[in-house]
């Protein structure tokens, strides 16, 4: 993958929910994609020198995107807002141009707006996942 322009990762909400319309909610000005896998440790007295040994394909997996910007308009403030306010789990996308798309049900883990008085309000954002998360790489 070559070096790619940070401004470009995209966030998309289903508008409205059950729809399989996304909408762009907002570029993001600063941002984190967390992908983990947490491990289930089975090692025991006759793991081979007593090296940790990990179960395949065990786990819990999660996704976490945050980050901050300012909302593409007012529609795409409301309906985050309203999906944070209503704590339902909604679908989302994240494209990282050159790289591929996370899709799937992501809630809404944090919602917070600043703003200085000589500047434009911005938001920060976390979703947390909440089912299956798909992958399609570009």
């Amino acid at each position: 993958m070559n070096a790619q322009n940070g401004k470009d990762i995209l966030l998309k909400i289903e508008e409205p929910a059950g729809s399989a319309t996304f909408v762009t909610m907002a570029g993001l000005r600063a941002r984190t994609i967390s992908l983990n896998a947490n491990a289930v440790d089975i090692t025991n007295t006759d793991s081979p020198d007593a090296w940790r040994e990990l179960l395949p394909g065990a786990g819990v997996k999660t996704v976490s995107v945050s980050g901050s910007g300012v909302f593409k308009d007012s529609a795409a403030d409301e309906a985050v807002r309203a999906t944070f306010f209503s704590q339902e789990t909604r679908n989302w996308q994240v494209i990282i141009p050159g790289f591929g798309t996370l899709g799937g049900l992501f809630q809404v883990a944090a919602l917070e707006y600043a703003g200085d008085y000589d500047r434009e309000a911005i938001y920060s954002l976390t979703l947390s996942s909440a089912g299956a998360i798909s992958f399609a790489a570009v």
